[in-house]
């Protein structure tokens, strides 16, 4: 018989899901975590308590559904070839929507900065703004991002050779310095001398490089997942989806942190 035969009553080789909790969840959690920010930044009672809510309960609602799609191909075998392919195609169209959130945070900053208005001086940066040195912490922390592409990609790599030991070593270097790229972008935006109120040139800096920070944690997260199921013997040579998705959202960050650093601290601040 050439059908795939998946259980006594299944001959194709996609995923027929159960039903959820987690989908409705992520969704009021997701309308709460917005509502809960505009009415903090808005000043209104109670908006900083509907934030944090809002946080929680996403990451929370997140966490346990993506719990039960590692339970679905590590431990029930659903993940076949051709849902895996399904699972690619998600990550790819995921990763093309931040593309289109990062070209707008990038439009914004060059609609503001090849043609100044007049309110900030008609010059760019604005009278009275003083850029970070894109030679010091910037550059450094291109570097560790850098590194830890190639980092991740050793590890990738080692994972489908089957070398074990490779895979950990990429791996865990690859969220070391990630960890310190994201203590050192804390100390820079600690030592700078504007805030996100300063015209338009804070309001773009913080919100490009506050978002692509975000994604940083973000992806540390997603690769720090596949360490430990790497760790617990969750992934072969050919079954890894979860932790390529993750290698993939990272190459990502990566690539936008690569703009940022040309177009908003070293063109931008000069």
């Amino acid at each position: 018989m050439n059908n795939i035969k998946l259980n006594k009553f299944q001959y194709h080789p996609f995923h027929l899901v159960e039903n959820s909790p987690w989908p409705i969840l992520v969704s009021f959690s997701l309308l709460s975590l917005t509502t809960g920010a505009v009415m903090y930044l808005q000043g209104y009672p109670n908006g900083g308590l509907l934030l944090t809510l809002g946080l929680i309960l996403t990451a929370s609602g997140m966490g346990l559904w993506f719990r039960d799609v590692i339970t679905e191909g590590t431990y029930e075998g659903h993940h076949t070839k051709q849902v895996q392919k399904g699972l690619i195609i998600g990550i790819v169209l995921f990763i093309i929507s931040e593309v289109f959130a990062f070209f707008s945070v990038f439009w914004a900053f060059f609609h503001s900065s090849l043609s100044p208005a007049i309110e900030i001086g008609g010059v760019w940066p604005p009278l009275g703004i003083t850029p970070l040195d894109p030679f010091s912490i910037p550059l450094l922390n291109t570097f560790l991002l850098l590194s830890s592409g190639a980092f991740v990609t050793y590890g990738h790599h080692a994972l489908i050779a089957g070398d074990r030991k490779g895979a950990i070593f990429g791996t865990l270097i690859t969220i070391i310095l990630a960890i310190v790229f994201t203590v050192l972008q804390y100390i820079e935006y600690s030592e700078a001398g504007f805030t996100i109120a300063d015209s338009v040139f804070g309001t773009v800096f913080f919100a490009s490089t506050g978002l692509h920070g975000l994604h940083v944690i973000v992806g540390t997260i997603f690769i720090t997942v596949g360490f430990i199921r790497i760790l617990n013997y969750h992934l072969t040579d050919t079954h890894h989806i979860g932790h390529e998705s993750g290698i993939l959202y990272w190459h990502f960050v990566d690539v936008v942190w690569l703009f940022l650093f040309i177009a908003v601290y070293y063109w931008g601040g000069n």
